[in-house]
C-alpha cells in the first residue's frame, strides 16, 4: 500500500510525545531519533519513523535529505511585543521608566498603516530566522497595528495569536482611548480576524495600571461575547509596578485579583512575568487553569526579578517561554533558554535541557492551549518545525563533538546557540525561511 504522503524529510529528530505534570516526567516523554524520516501531507504530519523501518516503502520517492541536521518542533514564543522590535536594547531603565522613556514614543508611530506593515514584515522575518513558528503577540493601541500583523502572518500561513493594546489611563494622551472606543475597535478586529485560517485573537489590556474599571468591564464583556478568544496581559513584573496596582485598586485583594474579578483568568489567559506573586495568586492561577509566560531575558535586562520555575511545577501552573522583545534582547529562543537556565541557577534550580526545550515546544503549546494542533510530531499535527545545525560555529563544533549524548548536545545548543544555528524554518509543511536565502520563501 502506498504511503499517503507528499513530502518525506530525512534527518535527526527530537520532540516530546506527551504532556508532563512534573519535570521528572519530561524525560519519559522525550523522543530522539538519530536517523528518522518525517512524513507530511497537506501541511500536516503523517508520521515520524525510524529510517530503517520505512525506507523500503519510500523507494522511488524524492526525499528531502537533511542528514547531519536536527529537526525540532517549531519554537513557540508565548509573549512578545512586535512594535518594540525597533527599540530593543534601550539603555538604563527599569520597567515603568523604560515604558515612558522608550516604549510609548515608539508605539506612537503605529497609527500609520505603512509603518505598521513594514515593521510587521520585519518582525515576522525575525521570528522565522530564529526558528519561531508560533507566537502570542502584543500590538499597539492602534487597530491598524494588528491589521498589518495579521495580514502579513496570513500571507505566510503562520499560526499567530495577537491583539491590539487596550489602554485608557496612565499613559501619554496620544496612546489613550476611551473604553467604548477600545471595545468597538477590538470587537471589529475579532470579527474580522479571529479563527481566520491559523490566526487567533487575544484580548490585550496592557496591564492593570493602564486599565480603568470601565475598560476592564469592556474586556470582560468581550470575553463573554467571544469566549474562545485569548487574554494576554502582564502580571507582577516588577515590585514597583505591583505596589502601584495595589494603590490603584485598593478594593481588590492583590494584582491578580484585579483580572480575576473581571473574569479574565482562565484556560486561554496568559500572564507574562509573574515574578512577585503571593501564595493565593499562585493558587488562583492553578484553580483557573491560567498560564504564565516566563520571560528570563527581559526580566534580567530590566532588573525585574527572578521567576520561580520550581514553584510553577509545585503549583501545577502551565508555563511557556517568552522572549518579550523589546525588553528582551533577542528573538532567539535558544539564547532565551540559556538565560532561563541562569535564572534557575540563581535560585538553586537546575533547568536541564529536557525541561527547557519542553517549555519552548510542547509545553509552550499547552500554555497557549494549542497543544492539540502544534508542539510535536504527532500524526495529524500541523507541520511547523525548525531545522538546526548544532555545530554552526567552531566552538559549537568542538563542544558538540565531545558531548556524550543528546542531552548534553541540547544543553550546549541552548547555552552556545543563536540564530546561526537555524538552517530552515517550515510552516504548515512548507519551507518559509532558509539561511542561505535570508528571506521568507513562501
Amino acid at each position: 500500500m502506498p504511503l499517503m504522503t507528499d513530502t518525506a524529510i530525512r534527518a535527526s529528530f527530537f520532540d516530546f510525545t506527551a504532556l508532563a505534570d512534573q519535570p521528572d516526567d519530561i524525560l519519559a516523554q522525550a523522543r530522539f531519533i538519530d536517523d528518522g524520516v518525517l512524513l507530511l501531507r497537506a501541511g500536516r504530519v503523517v508520521g515520524l519513523h525510524e529510517w530503517q523501518n520505512i525506507s523500503e516503502q519510500l523507494n522511488g520517492m524524492d526525499i528531502v535529505d537533511l542528514r547531519g541536521k536536527l529537526i525540532l518542533p517549531g519554537f513557540i514564543d508565548s509573549h512578545i511585543h512586535y512594535p518594540q522590535t525597533e527599540m530593543i536594547g534601550a539603555f538604563g531603565e527599569q520597567l515603568l521608566e523604560w515604558l515612558n522613556q522608550y516604549t510609548f514614543p515608539i508605539e506612537a508611530q503605529y497609527h500609520c498603516p505603512q509603518h505598521a506593515a513594514q515593521m510587521s514584515a520585519f518582525f515576522l522575518r525575525q521570528l522565522l530566522a530564529n526558528g519561531t513558528t508560533s507566537a502570542l503577540v502584543f500590538g499597539t493601541v492602534h487597530p491598524q497595528s494588528i491589521e498589518a500583523l495579521f495580514s502579513a502572518a496570513e500571507a505566510l500561513n503562520m499560526r499567530l495569536i495577537a491583539g491590539k493594546v487596550m489602554m485608557d489611563r496612565n499613559a501619554p494622551d496620544y496612546l489613550l482611548e476611551t473604553p467604548e472606543e477600545s471595545y468597538q475597535q477590538t470587537r471589529a478586529l475579532i470579527e474580522r480576524w479571529h479563527q481566520r485560517g491559523r490566526l487567533s485573537y487575544a484580548l490585550t489590556p496592557r496591564f492593570a495600571p493602564t486599565s480603568s474599571h470601565a475598560l476592564l468591564e469592556k474586556v470582560c464583556q468581550l470575553r463573554k461575547e467571544f469566549p474562545d478568544t485569548w487574554v494576554h496581559t502582564h502580571l507582577s513584573e516588577s515590585a514597583q509596578e505591583t505596589a502601584w496596582v495595589k494603590e490603584l485598586f485598593p478594593e481588590r485583594d492583590g494584582y491578580l485579583d484585579v483580572y480575576h474579578y473581571y473574569q479574565l483568568t482562565g484556560r486561554r489567559s496568559v500572564f507574562a512575568h509573574c515574578i512577585h506573586l503571593e501564595d493565593d495568586e499562585w493558587q488562583c492561577l492553578h484553580d483557573t487553569d491560567s498560564s504564565i509566560a516566563f520571560c528570563p531575558t527581559s526580566n534580567l535586562f530590566l532588573g525585574s526579578g527572578l521567576f520561580n520555575i520550581k514553584r510553577s511545577w509545585q503549583q501545577g501552573v502551565k508555563v511557556g517561554i517568552g522572549t518579550d522583545v523589546g525588553a528582551g534582547t533577542t528573538f532567539n529562543l535558544l539564547q532565551t533558554l540559556g538565560e532561563a537556565y541562569k535564572v534557575g541557577q540563581l535560585q538553586g534550580y537546575k533547568l536541564n535541557a529536557a525541561e527547557a526545550f519542553y517549555h519552548a515546544t510542547l509545553g509552550g503549546a499547552h500554555a497557549l492551549d494549542l497543544d492539540q494542533v502544534i508542539g510535536n510530531f504527532a500524526a495529524g499535527k500541523e507541520a511547523d518545525f525548525v531545522v538546526i545545525d548544532p555545530a554552526a560555529s567552531a566552538l559549537q563544533k568542538l563542544r558538540i563533538g565531545n558531548s556524550k549524548d543528546i542531552w548534553e548536545k541540547l544543553f550546549v545548543l541552548m547555552t552556545l546557540g543563536d540564530d546561526r544555528n537555524i538552517v530552515q524554518t517550515w510552516l504548515h509543511g512548507r519551507p518559509a525561511w532558509q539561511r542561505d536565502a535570508g528571506e521568507s520563501t513562501v
